[in-house]
């Protein structure tokens, strides 16, 4: 994410500064300001090495039994996911000094609240995120966090579950803003699925082969025991050893096998991949977004009406896309304009520009997400409802993606993003893709209109496994 002007950079948060987040974690945190959220801690016991609760209000949070294997399993809670903002909730963004769309105006600017009124609502669903392990009095409790978001929207209690194996136990319910963003994110789009989140050590900001290691090792864990993997982070690709992009590549392999749907965000420095532990900035795609077998999110900027109606986007301006300089182009992506030799990335995109969706913690503090990390776990999402709609796992949907592009269902199913570019500066260069009909490097195919999307993903992805 950016702040302002600058590309990939984090802004500190009232309560949760986020360090060196911003050298992979794909979020900034922009616009903080006190609101008047009224939510509760919640509570849960469980194993040491992962933990499982509900969350939500009204009412307590239970805690859910957990394995010793570093993933937690618990049945969630009946959930009723309202039609439009109950009494009481807010149906707008509730912030005064800076604009953002609530979750039910994304809802129906993306074609979501209609598969919410039909009861399509990620239920028997897991979605996983990574996310580090915050830093030292830069924590919230996402117990909290999650009752705060969810007293203010009128949400139903989040069935979240902990992932401690990297990153140890010692505080478990410990939340920085990226997992937090994550979490409200998905749970506001598909609100009876289950949350899940891998923590990773701190210390990975400490040299790029700790990034990169992390990378692999909490990846792994990721889409082991989950439906959706929703990946807000990335590294350009020329920081990864052949050995470790052969690594990951079979992880992905597995996790399509298992029908694990892995989703990245594409990155929010534009045609560049950072350059945080030196060297010059790389006109690349980052990892693992570049992966073939992942499904790269861009980022765009929407307008809507305050009903949440849908009138337009452009692209974001950092929203991470070009050519990788790993993978040749996938068959997939075969015949696509302007995309020659290479896999091109992202695959799609959605909201990551100003406004966009809040982040609510505890004790009233309220920030605006900025960059791929919102779009992201929108996406994973989405997903989430598809894998309900289809009544199993969809996996690996690329290709579905791309014959619904193709498809004379386009421009029903997606929003073409046709305006706007990724141009950025680094140094004394200048890089970028303009945005287009069809696909482009800065958005992909576009956002979703999950109404259409959804019923003709399930279906193309599922004769894709036939």
């Amino acid at each position: 994410m950016r702040e302002g002007s600058l590309p990939a950079r984090l802004a500190r948060s009232c309560r949760v500064c986020l360090f060196a987040a911003g050298l992979l974690l794909s979020v900034a945190l922009m616009a903080g300001c006190r609101g008047s959220s009224t939510g509760t801690a919640a509570s849960g016991t469980a194993a040491p090495t992962a933990r499982a609760a509900a969350t939500g209000a009204p009412g307590p949070a239970s805690a859910g039994p957990a394995t010793t294997s570093g993933s937690a399993m618990a049945a969630g809670p009946a959930t009723t996911v309202p039609a439009g903002p109950p009494a009481g909730a807010d149906s707008s963004c509730p912030l005064q000094q800076s604009p953002c769309y609530s979750p039910h105006q994304l809802r129906v600017a993306y074609g979501i609240q209609p598969l919410l009124d039909s009861g399509i609502s990620g239920r028997g669903v897991t979605v996983t995120v990574l996310s580090p392990a915050p830093a030292p009095g830069d924590a919230s409790d996402i117990r909290q966090d999650l009752a705060a978001f969810n007293k203010m929207f009128g949400l139903p209690a989040a069935r979240i579950q902990i992932v401690t194996t990297l990153a140890g136990a010692a505080a478990p319910w410990q939340a920085d803003g990226e997992e937090v963003g994550d979490f409200e994110v998905i749970h506001a789009v598909a609100p009876a699925a289950t949350l899940r989140v891998v923590l990773f050590p701190a210390t990975w900001s400490q040299r790029a082969s700790n990034a990169t290691a992390d990378m692999l090792a909490g990846l792994r864990l990721a889409v082991s025991g989950t439906d959706v993997a929703s990946i807000s982070w990335g590294l350009g690709e020329h920081y990864f050893a052949k050995a470790q992009v052969a690594e990951m590549h079979s992880i992905l392999l597995g996790a399509a096998a298992h029908h694990v749907t892995v989703l990245a965000s594409s990155g929010d420095n534009g045609a560049f991949s950072d350059d945080w532990f030196g060297g010059r900035p790389a006109r690349e795609l980052e990892l693992p977004a570049s992966d073939p077998l992942v499904l790269g999110v861009g980022g765009t900027m929407l307008t809507a009406r305050p009903s949440g109606a849908y009138l337009s986007e452009t692209a974001w301006g950092g929203s991470g896309g070009g050519f990788s300089h790993l993978y040749a182009r996938p068959a997939y992506q075969d015949g696509v304009r302007r995309i020659l030799a290479m896999r091109g990335g992202p695959d799609v995109a959605a909201d990551a520009g100003h406004p966009g969706p809040p982040i609510v913690f505890a004790g009233g503090v309220i920030e605006t997400p900025i960059g791929t990390s919102g779009s992201t776990p929108l996406w994973g999402g989405i997903i989430a409802l598809a894998d309900q709609y289809a009544h199993h796992d969809l996996g690996f949907v690329n290709p579905a993606i791309y014959r619904i592009g193709r498809s004379p269902s386009y421009h029903q199913a997606l929003h073409d993003v046709t305006a706007g570019n990724n141009d950025v500066t680094a140094g004394s260069a200048t890089a970028g893709s303009q945005a287009g009909p069809g696909w482009d490097p800065v958005t992909g195919w576009g956002s979703p209109n999950a109404q259409v999307l959804v019923p003709r993903l399930a279906r193309f992805a599922s004769s894709s496994q036939a």
